[in-house]
Order: structure tokens, then C-alpha cells, then sequence
């Protein structure tokens, strides 16, 4: 009885007792509830700005693609215009080259009938001279028969038919080379007319695209550099996810040496109480990982109802949501109380010990990932866009799940949707 008492007390002093087992060392560094809720605090705000971060870029990325297909339609506007002012300038050549030829064979027959109207002119002054005007009587002066008269006057008949004759016809052709002409100087002014109008297409085609690939490089370096913010917060997510880990792993090792001391001072116990017969009652299991996912459940569907707040809840309950800048300000989130799909997903793990990040693409990371066929009560369920995780909800069975939906709306209970849905369920427990 003296030797157990002694043995009790060694063990109780640390020393080793043989037969027992080596000393409990001294207790390590034990961080407090309040230091792990600061650091998973700050984790779930860091990771929610990282959210925030990949909402913001996957909508520049998206905004980048759409202004892409704008530069190409704008590059192609721009060609057109130029291949239009190519033919416009080429017809315009075309007329110009008619309007010349055109203009010089006017200005060939109004040589010729000027050249005739003087022959003419010089014709019938001559016959003035000589007293012999067409169609005047001293024409005939000097006629000695009567067939010396018709003779005369069919001479000056025919002479005068011929001259006028020539006359007309060149007459004829001044005014259809004049015609021509006009038509053509016409056609110039249409198609100088119609070269102008493909010229200011191009200025303006082309201005278009200028300001096209403007907007793209803008949109570009904004989506860098919303890639470079993301990544530094990433970074200061890391580091305060490691923090937390550090925290969490000092107090598992607490735990681990307070549960090895108790170990001891069990033996201890039971070695002391041996020789009286005592019975020391074996410390209940564990629950089973079954009795954990009800509690996951019955966790979120306790919150059926509450209003959707972007970047809301937290292990606690609802939370006060964010700002995004966008569609959930519109919906005035920031001024609500309520959870986001990824916080509610906190709030439910949470009654299972299980710590999770308020970014639905590290939660899609964050367990086992089993196939969409495989998919059981309890399971995470994910929804992604041009491989960007978008959305989270938790699985209920029978093709039922809980979720928080979107900006405007609350928690519910609704089918499966299966349209954009990841090709993956996460299991935690």
C-alpha cells in the first residue's frame, strides 16, 4: 500500500517510476480560444477579400473576352472600309480618265464645226463679192440660156446643201461629245463623291478599332493588376492560414500532452487502486462520423430563411455582409445580415469541428473529392464557370440540397441543379 501511494506521487511530481512509464514533460505553448478565433477570423477576411478578388477578376477576364470579339469585329470593319476606299479610288481613276478622253473629243468637234462655220462663212462672203448670195437674183446675172440659169443655181444648190449638210453633222457630233462630256464630268463627281464618303468609312473604321484595342489594353492591365492584388492577398491568406495552422497544431499538441498526462495519471490511478479492486469506467467513443454530418445538416437548415448577404457568416451565425462594387451593392448585401453560399457552408461545418475558408474555390479544395455518381448526404456541391468555382451548397440526399443562392434571395431548400455544376463533390466527414 506504502509502494503504490509512493508511485502515485512520483508520477504526480513527473519523476519516472519503473514499471509505469517515462515522465510527462513540461505542457507546451497553449494559444487561447480568443488568439485561434483571432486568427481564423482574420483567415475568413482575408479569404473572403481573396473572393472578392476572383469575383472582380473573373468578371474583367470575362469583360477582356468580350472585348476581344470586339477588336476583331472592329478589325474587320476597318478592312472592309479600306478594300471599299481601294475601289472607290479605282473608279474614281476610271471616271476621271473618261471624263479627260471625253472632254478632248468635245473640244476636237468643236474645232471642226468652227473650222467649218468658217468655210462657210468665208463661202458666203465670197459669193456676196461676186454678187452671187445664194438665193439672190444677181446670182444668175450673166446667165445667157436658160440652162446656164438652172445650171447655176443647181451648182449653188449643191454647194450650199453640201456646206450646210457638213455643218449639221459636225453640229450633231459637237453636241453629242458635249453630252458625253457632261455625262462624264458627272459620273467624275459621283464617283469623287463615293471615294470621299469610302475615305471617311476608313477614318472612321479605323478610328473605331484604335479605340477598340484602346479599351482591350485598359481592360488588360486593369485584369493584371487585379491578378497581381489577388495574389499578394493570397499571399497574406497563406500566411494567415499558416498562422492559424501554427496556432491550431500548438494547442493539438497541448491537447496531445494533456492527454498523454492524463494517460499517466490514469495508470497512475489505476495501479494505486488495483490492490482495492476499484473499477475506473472506460471514457465514452467518439461520435461516429454519421452523428457529424446530421449535425452539419441540421446546422444549415436551421438557417432556412435567412437573407443572403454577400460575404456573410461566419462559424457563428450570419454576419453583416461586403461590398462588391457591383450586382450585391445594388441589392444593398453590405447592409444586411445574413450568409453567402461559402458562409453558409462555414456555419454548418463548424458544428463538426471543421474550419473552412469564406472563398468557395479553396472549399472545393479543402476535402476529398469523390465523383458526382458517388455523391452522399453531407457532401459539398460546387458550380463553376469557364473553370472559375462560383458557387457552393451542401448536399441533402434524394436530390435535394440547402443553399444560399444569390444577392435578393434567402436560404432554401431546392433540387439539384445540375447545368454548370462541378464535376466533383467534396466530402469532409
Amino acid at each position: 500500500m506504502r509502494r503504490t501511494a509512493a508511485i502515485a506521487l512520483l508520477v504526480a511530481l513527473g519523476v519516472a517510476t519503473p514499471g509505469v512509464g517515462a515522465a510527462v514533460p513540461p505542457p507546451p505553448p497553449n494559444p487561447s480560444d480568443a488568439e485561434l478565433q483571432a486568427g481564423r477570423a482574420r483567415s475568413q477576411q482575408v479569404a473572403g477579400q481573396v473572393g472578392e478578388l476572383a469575383n472582380r477578376l473573373a468578371e474583367a477576364e470575362s469583360r477582356l473576352l468580350d472585348l476581344q470579339a470586339q477588336v476583331e469585329v472592329k478589325m474587320e470593319d476597318a478592312n472592309k472600309a479600306r478594300v471599299d476606299l481601294g475601289r472607290a479610288e479605282n473608279a474614281y481613276d476610271d471616271a476621271r480618265r473618261a471624263a479627260e478622253s471625253a472632254a478632248v473629243e468635245a473640244g476636237v468637234a468643236a474645232q471642226h464645226i468652227e473650222q467649218q462655220r468658217q468655210r462657210v462663212d468665208r463661202f458666203v462672203a465670197g459669193s456676196y463679192r461676186q454678187g452671187s448670195q445664194v438665193g439672190s437674183a444677181t446670182a444668175f446675172v450673166g446667165s445667157r440660156t436658160p440652162q446656164d440659169v438652172l445650171d447655176r443655181a443647181l451648182f449653188l444648190d449643191v454647194i450650199s446643201k453640201s456646206e450646210l449638210d457638213v455643218q449639221d453633222d459636225l453640229e450633231r457630233a459637237r453636241v453629242e461629245k458635249v453630252n458625253k462630256d457632261s455625262l462624264a464630268r458627272a459620273a467624275l463627281e459621283e464617283a469623287e463623291a463615293k471615294r470621299q464618303e469610302a475615305d471617311e468609312a476608313r477614318r472612321a473604321a479605323e478610328a473605331a478599332e484604335r479605340a477598340a484595342v484602346t479599351a482591350q489594353n485598359t481592360q488588360a492591365d486593369q485584369a493584371r493588376q487585379l491578378e497581381t492584388d489577388k495574389s499578394g492577398v493570397e499571399a497574406q491568406l497563406a500566411e494567415a492560414r499558416s498562422h492559424v495552422s501554427g496556432l491550431e497544431q500548438q494547442r493539438g499538441q497541448y491537447q496531445g500532452w494533456l492527454a498523454d498526462k492524463e494517460r499517466e495519471e490514469a495508470a497512475a490511478a489505476q495501479a494505486a487502486t488495483q490492490s482495492t479492486g476499484s473499477h475506473v469506467p472506460a471514457r465514452p467513443a467518439a461520435p461516429a462520423s454519421g452523428r457529424s454530418v446530421e449535425v452539419v445538416i441540421s446546422r444549415a437548415l436551421s438557417q432556412l430563411g435567412v437573407q443572403y448577404a454577400w460575404g456573410g457568416g461566419n462559424s457563428r451565425g450570419p454576419t453583416r455582409g461586403i461590398r462588391d462594387g457591383g450586382v450585391a451593392d445594388s441589392y444593398g448585401d453590405y447592409a444586411k445580415t445574413g450568409f453567402d453560399c461559402s458562409g453558409l457552408m462555414i456555419y454548418a461545418f463548424a458544428g463538426a469541428g471543421i474550419s473552412l475558408d469564406h472563398y468557395s474555390g479553396y472549399q472545393y479544395q479543402s476535402g476529398r473529392r469523390v465523383p458526382l455518381s458517388q455523391m452522399r448526404r453531407g457532401d459539398m456541391l460546387f458550380w463553376q464557370t469557364r473553370g472559375r468555382i462560383h458557387h457552393v451548397a451542401l448536399y441533402l440526399g434524394n436530390g435535394k440540397m440547402v443553399e444560399a443562392p444569390y444577392s435578393g434571395s434567402r436560404v432554401r431548400v431546392t433540387s439539384v441543379r445540375y447545368g454548370g455544376i462541378a464535376p466533383y463533390a467534396v466530402r469532409m466527414l
